[in-house]
């Protein structure tokens, strides 16, 4: 399972129009699922973004999570971080979960995201074509892999 986490002052998405999931300060939190994740990527993952510590404090160091600062979570799938571009042109997604598994997973770490941070949780809609907007902070993104190949 793969994120890509970016600090930001607002996020939203929209779907034909529709805003769905919006966002003030924050993490905007882009969810790659692999064919071999699990429960236990996800738990890893949630873990390590209500801890990650990368808000600035008093002092302007990135020393607050966003548990600290009542921060809000926008999380949008996004099937593409696992994309192969070793060979060719035309990205393979080989090692993306397919719809079946990848959505009851999706679905889990979007609940145990909520129940376990102290944070409000919005989402996008798994496998529309969603337009994601954001003001990025800092600018902050970090890439996290539950497998640790990154």
């Amino acid at each position: 399972m793969r994120v890509v986490v970016q600090r930001v002052k607002k996020a939203a998405v929209e779907i034909e129009g529709q805003l769905v999931g919006d966002i003030q300060e924050g993490l905007l939190v882009l969810l790659g699922i692999e064919h071999e994740d699990g429960h236990d990527d996800a738990k890893y993952l949630i873990q390590k973004l209500t801890q990650l510590r990368i808000f600035s404090d008093a002092d302007g160091k990135m020393n607050l999570s966003i548990q600290d600062i009542g921060g809000q979570f926008l999380v949008v799938s996004q099937f593409t971080l696992h994309a192969g571009t070793r060979k060719g042109n035309r990205p393979s997604y080989i090692r993306a979960a397919r719809p079946e598994q990848a959505i009851p997973l999706y679905e889990y770490f979007v609940a145990e995201l909520q129940k376990l941070s102290a944070s409000q949780v919005q989402t996008g809609r798994f496998g529309a074509d969603m337009q994601v907007s954001l003001v990025n902070d800092g600018p902050v993104t970090i890439i996290m892999d539950s497998k640790g190949e990154i």
